[in-house]
């Protein structure tokens, strides 16, 4: 029996409501845990400290749930806000929902595990990949990035083609010198030349070779790495 079940009557969540579930996360809450998140970088505000291995088994189960979702995220809290992109339905998900949230991405795990597990599997998911990458606020760009990282590992039957749009981004936004940035442009780069029945290597590998001779620290950081990995 699991840690939730043991606490949950056999784990029967479906039935409980906002409150019981947010009583259940405090319940769990980890300052020690909170304050090494932060030091990875993790934004500690508002956060319990509670690991992600838990917070998918909690999802599990209460199932998919778009109302209980928009409640969770709403609290602001950090591994409420988690659990709503583990447990919102992409099939229920509005642009507009979208839109609302990646403006309240705060922190890189939570605009990772949003963007991975769930905004990625939206009809319009190339479209905010291009989009969120143009904009300025510096997690709505990674946004943008990690979701054609994610795209390119999850999308396997998608044309070339829908990546190499992509390309010019890569190359125009490697010169953001913001960390959560570069390293996202870093991972979609990888992740595009590393595509299994694609042709996409060689071109990732000449723009990872172009970014490497870039005057922008970023940029030469990003093409190096990705060169590095990509002709292993």
């Amino acid at each position: 029996m699991s840690q939730w079940e043991r606490i949950t009557a056999f784990g029967i969540i479906t039935m409980m409501n906002l409150n019981k579930i947010i009583s259940l996360l405090k319940k769990h809450a980890n300052p020690k845990n909170a304050a090494g998140m932060a030091r990875f970088g993790i934004n500690p505000k508002n956060t319990l400290g509670i690991s992600i291995p838990i917070l998918r088994d909690l999802a599990k189960k209460i199932g998919k749930d778009h109302k209980l979702a928009q409640q969770l995220w709403k609290t602001k809290i950090h591994e409420a806000r988690l659990l709503a992109g583990f447990i919102e339905d992409y099939k229920l998900i509005t642009q507009k929902q979208m839109e609302s949230w990646v403006k309240d991405f705060d922190s890189w795990d939570i605009c990772d595990q949003v963007c991975s597990n769930l905004f990625d599997k939206t009809p319009v998911a190339y479209q905010k990949a291009g989009q969120w990458a143009r904009d300025k606020r510096e997690f709505v760009r990674r946004a943008g990035f990690v979701m054609m990282a994610c795209l390119a590992v999850h999308d396997k039957k998608a044309p070339d083609e829908k990546f190499l749009q992509f390309f010019p981004l890569i190359e125009k936004y490697s010169t953001d010198e913001r960390n959560f940035v570069k390293k996202a442009v870093n991972w979609a780069l990888r992740q595009m030349g590393k595509r299994r029945n694609s042709d996409l290597k060689k071109p990732a590998i000449v723009l990872a070779k172009k970014l490497s001779a870039s005057e922008s620290t970023s940029a030469r950081w990003i093409g190096k790495d990705a060169f590095r990995e990509l002709v292993l």
